[in-house]
């Protein structure tokens, strides 16, 4: 007759079975989390708020959604350009470059960014400089690198997102600090959702960085970075 296992049996074999599944789950969380490991020390001590930020000659904008009609900024961008013109208007930077998708499904990005600044913001015209090929982070701070030939800059857009772009550019050979835009009608909801998808997206982020990438556009240099500066 078989005897019946002892309750302290059982309870052992199912914290040995747990263990067994915890351990793997365990370092695959940890090397999943690698990536936005790297993102978030490699910004450290390199972001701001807009009142607190160093000197830079340029500010970059990155692009996001605008509005369904395709002529407005979306409330997140609005943020972005409302916060690099306080740092216009303060001295911090004295030109803007407004990198994003020029042949986006919201509309062309960087066009709507460069109209709102001028037209809404009242930076002058000749300080704008739009990239439409800044397609997405690694490629709005690779082209500004390469073919904007930008050493020094401030980085521009929401908290959630700030530490993957100054990492980034910085990669790629920027002197970058971040800047927290505002986001005045962001949510919490949306709020978590963007930094949920941030934390994937530094998976790719760090891939295309060791890789080294190439920007999805290639373009000759511009000197229209240049050309602003010396007006």
């Amino acid at each position: 007759m078989t005897r019946p296992t002892p309750p302290i049996d059982l309870a052992r074999r199912r914290r040995r079975r747990l263990l067994r599944l915890a351990v793997p789950a365990l370092v695959a969380l940890l090397l999943a989390s690698l990536p936005w490991v790297w993102t978030t020390t490699g910004a450290r001590g390199h972001v701001h708020a807009a009142a607190e930020a160093p000197a830079a000659d340029v500010v970059i904008v990155l692009g996001t959604a605008v509005t369904e009609d395709g002529r407005q900024p979306g409330v997140r961008l609005s943020g972005r350009l409302e916060t690099a013109a306080e740092l216009v208007r303060s001295g911090r930077a004295r030109v803007v470059l407004v990198s994003g998708d020029g042949a986006g499904e919201s509309g062309d990005e960087p066009a709507i960014m460069a109209a709102h600044l001028t037209e809404q913001l009242g930076v002058e015209p000749q300080r704008v400089v739009a990239d439409p090929h800044g397609l997405d982070t690694y490629d709005s701070c690779l082209r500004a690198r390469q073919v904007y030939g930008i050493e020094r800059a401030l980085i521009v857009t929401q908290s959630y997102h700030l530490s993957r772009a100054v990492t980034l550019c910085r990669h790629v050979g920027i002197d970058a600090d971040g800047v927290t835009a505002r986001c005045s009608g962001c949510g919490t909801g949306l709020l978590v959702r963007k930094a949920a998808r941030d934390y994937l997206a530094s998976g790719k982020a760090a891939w295309d960085a060791v890789r080294d990438r190439p920007p999805a556009v290639s373009s000759p240099a511009d000197p229209a970075i240049s050309d602003a500066l010396a007006r």
